[in-house]
């Protein structure tokens, strides 16, 4: 009987092309669009989970009085917290960001890069954390001067030799050293949030002699944050107590009372917080996976309704057979088994083409989300499972609902033909086609924003001119007793360039960082709580400025001398407005020459710089305040527009000349600021591709009820045609009932996705108003694309001759 069942289906979807071409191609679309995103989710809700001491181990976190939170740490802390807590069975420590510099072999002529995935890190880093070694001890970290590297790095400078107990050169901030590899580890994969290429002995930095008058690097200070620690808890800690007790601890021997406490954070919430309301910061934005989550089963639910509006629709055709089945004495039971039968070898289809479709797309949705993820990336965690669960249950529910309406037909009913003007079926398919068109027309809406801020974003005045401006990257290799004598040839040289028009050296740069942030700065009328403010600090030089074109607001800019002085010998800085407001002057006239106390140390404003935006326009301006010094950090060059190639060849021979040995890298500002918006480029690609594929599987559902509509209505248009209707008319005819669906749709979307696209904006400091043209547009659009579907069907009725459709009358 089974078999027999199967049959049957079969030939119906040979008889019924359209509608079985349909069905299956909408829910292998809607099941392709959710896996892939169950991939991402699951690869998401994985990162870090790998980590053998999950459950015990927690990040150490900052938390400001306005609850903002950050990760760097200063570094004795941790052996504070060992000598004075029980709680601590042990500690991690490792930086990401002051060790980066150039690498090198200590062969001659080997080629030199510049690496940023590096770190400093703790002796147990391998015991603490999960992280493989294909060869080596772990052990080994324990001794200075040491380096472990990841499996790709160890190719990248030894091709097939063994490179245990070969040595590697660094250059950075604290010198020239050499380091011998003892270990080679897997490569960390996008499953982690640490992910490094090469991990140093931090014992190498116990010895002052290798800070390199870098006193604010020494490990056991309380000043200088700048790494992460992880803890790992012995069993039964209350964590918030211990963090209680941590905070104690900060403030009684902390030397600034900032205001600031400690938080813990469990490892496992460090990528995603463990909900929406959790404030502590993170690597990945759960707010992003919730919406992706969103997105997946929106277009799955759409691909659901296509399967029941059709199967509904279709089985009008089918009233009949199902009423002689029941009169001959077929019971409820055996209908409802065919009918599953048949939606489960649809579905079976549908899934057999998503398995194709996903394995074809991959290496499309890959780039589009910007992860090298597969289908064994969906694990068999409790999202995953449930994610699954969710769309086999629902691709059952969706058949079952279509074999109990088709085995609940009335077998009288039916055989009297009066089973078409029954108004039910009709209500809940139009219910369906509305629900279908207004997530469509939700997530056009969304896409449209999204693209109005990116291109805000992208084309917002900065406060500056950032066209033509390219950055080279300061050297790290040989900065000996010549170094200053070739620094200074280099810039010379960039002034005899004819195609340079400006040029500075800076410790910063405008789409980059700061170089620190600090707090401490009060005037005569500072108000209690004041010295809490947090400021940005900008190392400058005297042409910084004017190669940026940057104005002053009020006062002078920095004398080639002043830049000239050592740190500590310094008393002049700049302000920004912002942190002019900041400190609670009246205007930037009041600000100048006006003397502050930075802690103990007093400095004189001797000029205000206009707001700018130094970082991505996603944030507010932040109180800067810029001092001098002669870094070369990086070299800004306004250039000439035109021959970029054969410039960038003439300042490369001309960097080489002056810092052999140092790897020659560029890039431009305006480049560098659209990187930092590439999360929004991101949504954008998102959104357009799931919207472009809802629109799809709407209009696939939408071309079918049309199809059915022209053919079920194939006699009446017959006799309109002889009473003299043309074919503008019976194509109207035809078409209203959908349009006016749609434009249902556009008035129950426009209020959600208003909403909606009002709590995103919320994110950005900076932002475009949601205008009534963005409605308007994808309204129309909608309707466009509607008129489009449905017309095609509607005017191939109207053209059809009569006598074909009335013949059998």
């Amino acid at each position: 009987m089974i078999r027999n069942y199967f049959k049957i289906a079969f030939r119906n979807l040979v008889r019924n092309k359209i509608y079985s071409f349909v069905n299956i191609v909408g829910l292998a679309m809607g099941i392709t669009a959710f896996l892939f995103i169950l991939e991402y989710i699951s690869l998401e809700k994985s990162v870090n989970n790998f980590h053998k001491n999950l459950s015990s181990t927690y990040r150490l976190l900052n938390e400001d009085i306005h609850g903002v939170t950050w990760a760097e740490i200063e570094p004795g802390w941790a052996l504070k917290a060992k000598e004075n807590f029980p709680e601590v069975k042990d500690f991690c420590r490792f930086e990401q960001g002051i060790t980066k510099g150039v690498v090198r072999r200590s062969v001659a002529n080997a080629e030199a890069f510049r690496e940023a995935n590096i770190s400093f890190a703790e002796s147990n880093f391998f015991d603490f954390f999960t992280f493989p070694l294909v060869a080596g001890s772990k052990k080994a970290l324990q001794k200075p001067n040491t380096v472990f590297i990841s499996e790709s790095t160890a190719r990248k400078y030894f091709g097939t030799l063994n490179p245990l107990g070969q040595v590697l050169v660094l250059d950075n901030q604290f010198g020239s050293s050499s380091h011998t590899i003892e270990g080679v580890f897997m490569d960390m994969k996008d499953n982690s949030d640490i992910r490094l290429d090469m991990v140093f002995s931090l014992e190498t930095l116990k010895n002052p002699a290798n800070l390199k008058g870098n006193n604010w690097a020494t490990l056991t200070n309380l000043d200088s944050q700048y790494i992460n620690t992880f803890f790992q808890l012995n069993d039964g800690v209350n964590v918030k107590a211990f963090e209680n007790k941590l905070s104690a601890l900060r403030k009684k021997l902390g030397k600034e009372n900032d205001g600031v406490r400690f938080r813990l954070q469990p490892l496992a919430n460090v990528h995603l917080a463990a909900s929406l309301n959790d404030n502590l910061q993170t690597t990945g934005n759960l707010k992003y996976v919730y919406m992706l989550g969103g997105i997946a089963f929106l277009i799955l639910l759409i691909a659901w309704f296509n399967y029941i509006n059709l199967s509904t629709a279709n089985s009008l055709k089918r009233a009949n057979e199902v009423g002689v089945r029941k009169v001959i004495g077929a019971t409820q039971f055996n209908l409802i088994s065919q009918f599953l039968g048949e939606a489960l070898l649809v579905n079976l289809l549908g899934f057999t083409l998503a398995a194709v479709f996903v394995y074809s797309l991959q290496p499309f949705f890959n780039d589009l989300i910007g992860k090298e993820l597969s289908f064994t990336t969906i694990d068999f965690s409790l999202v995953s499972v449930a994610g699954l669960g969710l769309l086999l249950v629902g691709s059952v529910l969706a058949g079952a609902l279509t074999a109990f309406v088709l085995s609940n037909f009335n077998p009288i009913e039916t055989l009297k033909g009066k089973l078409g003007r029954q108004s039910k079926g009709i209500f809940l398919r139009k219910a369906l086609v509305v629900s279908q068109f207004s997530i469509s027309i939700m997530l056009i809406l969304g896409t449209v924003l999204i693209y109005r801020q990116l291109h805000y974003m992208q084309n917002k005045d900065l406060g500056m001119n950032s066209h033509q401006l390219l950055v080279v990257k300061g050297p790290e290799v040989g900065k000996d007793s010549t170094y200053g004598t070739r620094k200074t040839a280099f810039i010379d040289g960039l002034a005899q360039q004819s195609f340079v028009i400006d040029y500075c050296a800076s410790g910063t740069i405008p789409s980059g960082w700061y170089n620190f942030t600090t707090s401490g700065f009060t005037q005569p009328k500072s108000k209690p709580g004041d010295e809490l403010k947090a400021y940005s600090f900008a190392i400058i030089g005297d042409r910084f400025l004017k190669t940026y074109q940057i104005e002053l607001k009020a006062g002078r800019n920095f004398t080639p001398a002043e830049c000239n002085l050592d740190w500590n010998d310094n008393s002049k800085i700049l302000l920004n407005e912002k942190a002019v407001e900041s400190l609670g002057f009246a205007s930037a006239e009041e600000a100048v020459q006006k003397r502050i106390q930075w802690d103990e140390r007093p400095l004189e404003i001797i000029g205000v710089v206009k707001n700018y935006h130094h970082t991505g326009v996603q944030r507010t301006i932040d109180p800067i305040i810029f001092y001098p010094q002669n870094s070369s950090a990086y070299y800004t060059l306004r250039i000439t527009p035109d021959n970029i190639n054969a410039k960038v060849a003439s300042l490369e021979k001309l960097y080489k000349a002056n810092f052999p040995g140092n790897p020659y890298e560029y890039f431009f500002i305006d480049e560098n600021f659209n990187k930092q918006y590439q999360t929004e480029q991101q949504y954008s690609k998102i959104f357009t591709t799931a919207s472009g594929w809802a629109i799809i599987i709407a209009c696939l559902g939408l071309f079918g009820l049309a199809t059915f509509t022209t053919e079920s209505r194939t006699k009446e248009v017959g006799i309109r045609k002889v009473l003299g209707a043309g074919v503008l008319g019976i194509t109207a005819l035809l078409s209203k009932d959908f349009i006016k669906l749609v434009v249902i749709s556009i008035v129950i979307a426009s209020p959600v996705a208003y909403y909606l696209m009002s709590q995103w904006l919320e994110n950005f400091a900076y932002k475009v108003d949601i205008s009534w043209w963005i409605f308007a547009v994808s309204g129309a659009g909608a309707i466009l694309i509607a008129l489009i579907t449905v017309g095609y069907q509607a005017v191939r009725a109207a053209l059809a001759n009569p006598v074909q459709s009335l013949k059998s009358e």
